[in-house]
C-alpha cells in the first residue's frame, strides 16, 4: 500500500474517531427521554442551523446534485430552492408555536391532541416508513463512496452488490453507535462539524477543478457554448399543442411551477411534519430561536445547491476535455471516482470524509427521530405505559438500533435498482418522500388551520386515500420483489407499477408534485367530517416554555 493512501486512511481515521468520540461526549448527560430527544432545548440556535443544513444536504445532495450537474449540464435543479425558502417562512409561523406550546417530544403528539390517537398512529407509521425508506436510499451512497476507492485499490476486481452491502453496513453502524448513545446532543454536534467539512469540500472541488481544466474559463465557455445552463426553466414548449405542452411541464421536475408549488409544499412536509427535522428545531431554546435557525437554512441552500451543481458541470467539462476510459458508467459515481482520482493526497481523505460526513450527519438525525417517535407513540403508550425515564432512554437506543438494521436492507436495494437502471439518486430519495407525506402534511395543515374539522378515524382513511392519489396519479414505479416469486421462496426483483390502471394519456407526473396531491386529496377528504369530541390534551399541559 502506498504512502499516499496510508495518508488519506489516516485522515480519514481520525475523522471518524473525533466524530464518535464527540458523539459520545455530547450525549453523555442524558438521564431522561426529554434530554435524549431535544437536548433539554439548551441547543445554540446557530448549532441548530447547522444541524438542519446538514441533514438536508445528505449524501444524496453530496454526490447526487453533482451528478445531476454532469447529466443535465444545468442549474434547472437549483430553482426548487425557491419553494423551500417559501415553505420555510410558512412553517416558521404555523407550525413551530403549536409544537413549543404542546410541549410535544413526538410531533404526532399533536394529532392526537387535536384529533385524537388514530389519526396520531397513522401519521407516525407513515413517518416511520417514510423515512426509512428516504434515509435507505440515501445510505446507497455509502456504498459508492467505498466501491471506487476499491476501484482505486484492486483494479479489475469485480464490483458485486455485496462490495455496496458492505460500506452501508460499515458507515450504518458507526452512526447508530454514536447516535444510540448520545441523543439528539449528539446529532447536532457532530451535525456542526460535518457541515463545516460539507461546505469546505464542496468549495475546494470547485477550485480544483478550474484548475485542472486547462485553459481554464475559456475552455469550459467553449464547451457549455451549446447548453442553457441557465437556472429558471419554464418546461412550457409553446410550439407543442395545449395538451402535450401540459403534459411534458408536469412530467419536467426542475420548472418554475415545480419550484413554486411543488417543491414548496415537499418542504412544508419535511420541515414542517416530519420528526426528523422538526426535532433539531425544537432544541432550541424558544420558538424565535427555532424560526430563525430555520430561515436562515433556507437562505444557506441556495449556495450550497448552486456549489455542487458547478461541481458536477465542470466535472463535464473535465472529462470532456480528459477523457477517461475508467470513468463509472453511473453518474452517482462520477464525482466519488474524481476524488479519489484526482484530488491532491490527504485532502482526498478529508473530502472522502467529508462524504461520510453528509451521509453520517443526515443519518443519525433519523435514527434519533425514528426512536422518540416510535417510543412515544407506540412503546409508551401501548408497549410499555408504566415504563420509567431509565427504561425509556433504554428503549430507545433498542430501536435506534433496530432502525438501523432496517436502513441497512433498503439502502441494498436501492444500490440494486440503480445498478440496474442508471438512474440518479435525488429523484429516486427525494420521491420516496413524497409517497406518504402528502398525508401528513394534509393531516397538520387541517389541524393548525381549523378548530373542529377532522375526524380522528375519517382521518386514517383521507390519509390512506392521499398516499394512493399519489401513487397512482403519479404513475409510480417502485423497485421491488416479486410477490409470486416470494410465495415460492424465490427472490426475483419487479417493479410495482401503480400507474398500470391510469389511462396512457395520463401524464406520468413528475415528484416533486408527489407531495401537493397527497395533500390536496387528504385535506379535500378530512374536511367534509366534523371533529367528534373535545380534542384530547394527552396529559400535556399547553403553557409555553
Amino acid at each position: 500500500m502506498s504512502v499516499a493512501v496510508l495518508i488519506d486512511a489516516a485522515v480519514i481515521g481520525l475523522y471518524f474517531v473525533t466524530i464518535v468520540g464527540i458523539g459520545l461526549y455530547a450525549g453523555r448527560g442524558n438521564k431522561n427521554l426529554q434530554e435524549f430527544a431535544l437536548g433539554g432545548h439548551k441547543i445554540p440556535w446557530w448549532a441548530v442551523l447547522a444541524s438542519i443544513v446538514a441533514a438536508e444536504t445528505s449524501a444524496a445532495t453530496f454526490l447526487g446534485t453533482p451528478a445531476e450537474g454532469f447529466k443535465m449540464r444545468n442549474f434547472a435543479y437549483a430553482q426548487l430552492a425557491i419553494g423551500t425558502i417559501l415553505a420555510r417562512i410558512i412553517i416558521a409561523y404555523l407550525f413551530i408555536a403549536p409544537y413549543y406550546r404542546h410541549r410535544v417530544q413526538s410531533i404526532y403528539e399533536f394529532l392526537t391532541m387535536r384529533f385524537g390517537p388514530r389519526t396520531k398512529d397513522m401519521a407516525s407509521s407513515i413517518f416511520l416508513v417514510g423515512r426509512v425508506l428516504g434515509i435507505g436510499v440515501r445510505l446507497y451512497l455509502g456504498g459508492v463512496i467505498l466501491v471506487v476507492i476499491w476501484r482505486y485499490l484492486l483494479p479489475g476486481r469485480e464490483v458485486t452488490i455485496w462490495t455496496y452491502f458492505w460500506g452501508i453496513v460499515f458507515v450504518t453502524f458507526v452512526t447508530t453507535l454514536y447516535t444510540a448513545a448520545g441523543g439528539i446532543k449528539a446529532v447536532v454536534w457532530t451535525d456542526l462539524i460535518q457541515a463545516c467539512i460539507m461546505i469546505g469540500a464542496a468549495a475546494f472541488a470547485v477550485g480544483t477543478l478550474f484548475f485542472h481544466i486547462p485553459g481554464g474559463w475559456a475552455t469550459i465557455s467553449e464547451k457549455l457554448a451549446g447548453h442553457d445552463v441557465g437556472m429558471f426553466q419554464s418546461g412550457w414548449d409553446a410550439a407543442q399543442p395545449f395538451g402535450q405542452a401540459l403534459r411534458e411541464l408536469l412530467e419536467s421536475p426542475y420548472t418554475i411551477l415545480a419550484a413554486l408549488l411543488g417543491s414548496t409544499f415537499l418542504t412544508m412536509a419535511t420541515h414542517g411534519t416530519d420528526q426528523d427535522m422538526v426535532q433539531r428545531m425544537l432544541t432550541a431554546e424558544n420558538p424565535a430561536k427555532s424560526r430563525l435557525s430555520l430561515i436562515l437554512s433556507g437562505l444557506a441552500d441556495i449556495p450550497i445547491v448552486l456549489a455542487f451543481l458547478s461541481v458536477g458541470i465542470l466535472l463535464w467539462v473535465y472529462y470532456q476535455v480528459r477523457p477517461d476510459p475508467s470513468l463509472p458508467a453511473a453518474t452517482n459515481e462520477v464525482f466519488a471516482h474524481y476524488i479519489v482520482h484526482a484530488m491532491p493526497v490527504g485532502i482526498r481523505g478529508l473530502i472522502i470524509a467529508g462524504v461520510f460526513a453528509t451521509m453520517m450527519g443526515s443519518t443519525s438525525a433519523a435514527l434519533n427521530a425514528l426512536a422518540t417517535a416510535f417510543i412515544k407513540d407506540f412503546y409508551q403508550p401501548y408497549i410499555h405505559p408504566a415504563a420509567d425515564e431509565r427504561r425509556l432512554v433504554r428503549a430507545a437506543r433498542v430501536a435506534t438500533a433496530v432502525f438501523g438494521i432496517l436502513m441497512i436492507v433498503v439502502a441494498t436495494v436501492a444500490a440494486y435498482a440503480v445498478l440496474k437502471t442508471d438512474i440518479t439518486i435525488i429523484p429516486l430519495a427525494l420521491g420516496v418522500l413524497g409517497y406518504g407525506y402528502g398525508a401528513l402534511l394534509g393531516v397538520f395543515l387541517l389541524g393548525v388551520l381549523t378548530q373542529r374539522r377532522g375526524h380522528d378515524l375519517a382521518n386514517v382513511f383521507a390519509m390512506v386515500a392521499g398516499v394512493g392519489a399519489v401513487l397512482f396519479l403519479g404513475k409510480v414505479k417502485i423497485p421491488a420483489m416479486d410477490l409470486g416469486a416470494l410465495l415460492r421462496l424465490e427472490v426475483r426483483p419487479a417493479d410495482w407499477d401503480f400507474g398500470a390502471l391510469m389511462p396512457a394519456w395520463w401524464p406520468a407526473i413528475s415528484w416533486p408534485y408527489y407531495v401537493f396531491i397527497g395533500t390536496a386529496v387528504t385535506v379535500a377528504l378530512a374536511v367534509w367530517f366534523p371533529t367528534s369530541q373535545k380534542p384530547e390534551r394527552a396529559g400535556t399541559p399547553e403553557k409555553p416554555l
